[in-house]
């Protein structure tokens, strides 16, 4: 008997891309629970390649920029805000960690530090009353009466 597992996409390359979504090939991959059991099953291997692993198959996978997006920021009734991940994930924002990468992405650090996550454009709108322009001429996210400075981010 024929065992289920990556059979189907096997021949196609997987990727995740920037804009947060699955593609098989070309093929963005829309039925929402692949997805998700896709972003759920992401590792890296040690040269920091990444793979899909569900049960005992693996894929390797391409990622264009983070292996993890978020998707929704909430307030999180506590004066702060908690990040909604690609894989339903849900951690606090740490401001101390959001940084500004090329076509002034937003980026933060998820997984205990582990990894960078690159805002989609709806999350990061829900931040940006909370940036201000400093006189020195960079940017802070201000919460809770602190100032954090926005970091230029660095490749990878």
């Amino acid at each position: 008997m024929a065992r289920a597992g990556f059979y189907a996409v096997e021949s196609g390359k997987i990727s995740f891309r920037k804009d947060g979504n699955w593609y098989s090939d070309e093929e963005r991959i829309d039925n929402p629970r692949i997805a998700l059991l896709f972003s759920k099953s992401i590792q890296q291997n040690p040269d920091g390649s990444f793979f899909l692993k569900v049960a005992e198959e693996r894929a390797p996978i391409v990622v264009e920029d983070t292996p993890y997006v978020v998707k929704a920021v909430e307030d999180n009734g506590r004066g702060g805000f908690d990040i909604v991940l690609n894989d339903d994930e849900r951690e606090p924002l740490d401001p101390s960690s959001l940084e500004v990468g090329p076509e002034n992405v937003l980026y933060t650090r998820v997984k205990n530090g582990r990894f960078r996550a690159r805002f989609l454009r709806s999350a990061y709108y829900h931040l940006s009353q909370n940036f201000a322009a400093e006189p020195s001429g960079g940017f802070v996210f201000k919460l809770n009466g602190k100032s954090y400075p926005l970091k230029i981010a660095s490749a990878g």
